[in-house]
Order: C-alpha cells, then sequence, then structure tokens
C-alpha cells in the first residue's frame, strides 16, 4: 500500500483485515474442479413463483423509491410471519426497516448502538462481518470463547461475567460458522441476564428457518423483558434462496427504530423495490418452497457428519443454519494451511476457522448448501488429503 493511502485511509478500516471468506472464494474462482464449500448461500435457484412476482413488479412499474422503511405491505408481512411464529408483536408502521439484507441491518444496529468505547460482548466463533462492525462503530468487542468439547453451547454464567460494564450483547444463533443453536434454558438464562444488565440484545437470527433438531426457533425478544431491549434482525436469503436479491430486516421498539432509521436513509434511501415485492411473494406463499430446501440441508447435513466422523474429523452435531465445522487438529496442520492445501491439492475449498475469531483457531468452515453429489465427492477429496497428511495409506 502507497504511503498516501496509508494517510488516506482511517486507523479503524487498517484495524480489519479482509474477509478470509472472500478470499478463499476469489481464489477458487481461477481454479478448474473446484467444489466450493466455502461462501455460506444456498445453491438453489431462487423459486420461480418469487421470481415472477419480481417480473410483475418491474412490468408495474415499481421502480421507485419506497418508504425508508421499506413498502407497507412487505413490514406487515413480516410483522405477521413474526406473530405467528414467536408470538411477538411489532407494528408495522414504525417498530420495522427493510434494509439491504441482514448485513446492513447488523451495520444499522451496531453503529446505532455502539459508540466510541462501548463495550458489546460477542460469542465466538462468530461470522466474519460481525467484530468489523464493532470496530468500524469505534466499540470494543468483549468476546466469550465457546467450544467443540461441548458442542459450542453458550453458557450464560461466562456471558454474565464477560457482561460487566458492557452495553449490548450480540447474539448470532443459530450460528454462522458452527451450527449451533440455543436451547431453551440458555435462552431464559441469557434474557435474565440482559435484563439485569440492562443489556441492549442485538439478534442476528437470519438462519432461524433452517433448525434440524429440537424445537422450532423463536425469537429471541420472545422471552420475558426482552422486546424493549432487542434489535432482532432476519431476512430472506437462507431461507428462500434469495441472497442476490438482497432484503433483510430489523425489528425494534419505536423509539429504537427511529434512531436506526437515520442511519438507513442517509446511508441507502431504501431497499430495492422490486426486490422487496418478491419478499412479499416468499412470506406470502414461499413455505412449500422452504420446507423442500430445509428437508434437502438435512439429508445433507447427515452426509457430511458421517463422512467427516469417517475421517476423524470431529465436528459435534450442528443443529441449524448449514455448516460444519470440523476440528482438523489431529492432521497437524493449522487451519490456513490445511484449507490453502485442500484447496489446491485437491480442489476443495473450506474456510479457516481462524476467520471467524480465536475460538475457531484449528477448525474450517465447511458450507453443505451444495449437491449431494458434490458433497460426497468433496469428502472422498478431503479424505485422501487427510490421509496424506497424516501419513496413513488411502
Amino acid at each position: 500500500m502507497s504511503d498516501f493511502a496509508k494517510r488516506a485511509l482511517a486507523d479503524r478500516v487498517h484495524a480489519v483485515p479482509p474477509s478470509g471468506i472472500r478470499r478463499f472464494f476469489d481464489i477458487a474462482a481461477t481454479m478448474s474442479d473446484v467444489i466450493s464449500l466455502g461462501v455460506g448461500e444456498p445453491d438453489f435457484d431462487t423459486p420461480a413463483h418469487i421470481v415472477e412476482a419480481a417480473v410483475t413488479s418491474l412490468r408495474a412499474g415499481r421502480t421507485h423509491y419506497t418508504s425508508n422503511y421499506g413498502t407497507i405491505e412487505l413490514r406487515r408481512a413480516i410483522a405477521a410471519k413474526i406473530q405467528e411464529r414467536s408470538g411477538v408483536s411489532y407494528d408495522p408502521e414504525n417498530e420495522i426497516i427493510v434494509t439491504i439484507g441482514a448485513s446492513e441491518a447488523v451495520d444499522l444496529a451496531v453503529r446505532g448502538v455502539i459508540g466510541a468505547g462501548d463495550r458489546i460482548v460477542l460469542p465466538e466463533p462468530s461470522y466474519v462481518a460481525y467484530l468489523p462492525a464493532v470496530v468500524f462503530a469505534g466499540g470494543t468487542a468483549v468476546p466469550v470463547a465457546t467450544s467443540a468439547s461441548d458442542n459450542w453451547r453458550l453458557h450464560a454464567e461466562t456471558v454474565d461475567a464477560a457482561a460487566v460494564g458492557a452495553k449490548a450483547l450480540f447474539l448470532g444463533y443459530p450460528s454462522n460458522p458452527t451450527g449451533a443453536t440455543l436451547d431453551e434454558p440458555t435462552r431464559e438464562a441469557l434474557a435474565k441476564i440482559a435484563v439485569a444488565r440492562d443489556l441492549v440484545v442485538i439478534s442476528d437470527e437470519i438462519y432461524d428457518r433452517l433448525v434440524y433438531e429440537g424445537p422450532a426457533h423463536r425469537a429471541m425478544s420472545a422471552y420475558p423483558g426482552m422486546r424493549e431491549r432487542t434489535i432482532l434482525i432476519g431476512g430472506f436469503s437462507k431461507s428462500y434462496a434469495m441472497t442476490g436479491w438482497r432484503v433483510g430486516f430489523l425489528c425494534a421498539p419505536k423509539e429504537i427504530v427511529a434512531g436506526l432509521v437515520k442511519i438507513h436513509q442517509y446511508a441507502i434511501m431504501s431497499a430495492p423495490t422490486i426486490a422487496q415485492d418478491a419478499a412479499l411473494e416468499a412470506l406470502t406463499n414461499g413455505e412449500p418452497s422452504l420446507e423442500e430446501m430445509r428437508a434437502a440441508y438435512a439429508r445433507r447435513r447427515t452426509i457430511v457428519l458421517d463422512g467427516l466422523a469417517a475421517l476423524n474429523l470431529p465436528t459435534g452435531a450442528p443443529q441449524g443454519a448449514f455448516y460444519a465445522f470440523p476440528d482438523i487438529r489431529s492432521t497437524g496442520l493449522t487451519d490456513e494451511v490445511f484449507a490453502e492445501r485442500l484447496l489446491t491439492e485437491e480442489r476443495v475449498a473450506v474456510i479457516p476457522g481462524s476467520s471467524f475469531g480465536a475460538s475457531g483457531v484449528g477448525h474450517v468452515r465447511i458450507c453443505y448448501a451444495t449437491s449431494e453429489e458434490n458433497l460426497r465427492e468433496a469428502l472422498v477429496r478431503i479424505g485422501r488429503f487427510v490421509a496424506k497428511v497424516r501419513g496413513v495409506a488411502a
């Protein structure tokens, strides 16, 4: 980097490394015969009826700005779905913002809540965008480690200790990268901690519909004392195969939304109108397609977990999202070297666990949102590579 560029960019920009996910994705894109288990997006096309809704919207001339908050029709549908699934009521008029994907919602929530020197508790491993959002906001993340030894369970007492002097707690469950979920006792305990410590809770629930074990997901704002202090984040990209449409949302009490929409209206104006119309169709008529995709992910999850177990790469039992997070330390390689060599030698792209924080060191993230054929072939290649580095006959 030139001296001028170093001076031109703010210190907080220098402090944030490039995304480890994107780095491996970009490398893989230059190679042939690569099976990518890297970038976390559905391999399904957006269901046809959702696409047609967008086409209809275009043909109807719906190409203008919407309200900064989003179309009222979509906000009403979001409110109705949350009420139906979690029993939490949000006023669609002034307690919901439609955003440019859940990513913008995360940025809005963190920038709107965290100021210079504010502390926010962040369980790890965590999605690569969470910590940079805190850094860009000028805050300090207080990491709370979770471990594969107990299936990446978040312990409420550890959160409580870390929350002393903190302003906020960030929760991202079901988890990217581990697939972990929060059980009911843990959710109840976290709610009590948030109330007792007077914490703002930012809860990214983008994978809420992709849960394979235990009860259906329930929004964090549904627990006692939580609605008034929770910023609930969701979206359409994972559940409805709409990553490129860039539509998400956040829900919070009126006074908090009134503050967050200031950032949104000056930076974004509004989410694309046709994408909002497509999202409305997804919520209205998308349940059958969602269930088909979730069933496919469940089958793929079994293939991956069984395959990793056979290779003695322990990963626990991810209960949600579409990731496995195996421990590769038995190979004697760091997660960075493992991922680099696996890509160059066997043409399989995975993401080093260290990209997701210190708790991810010694692991790699595998996204199983790809075909069963690809997964089976990838496991053959991974097995061949692991046998080689362990010095065992394949």
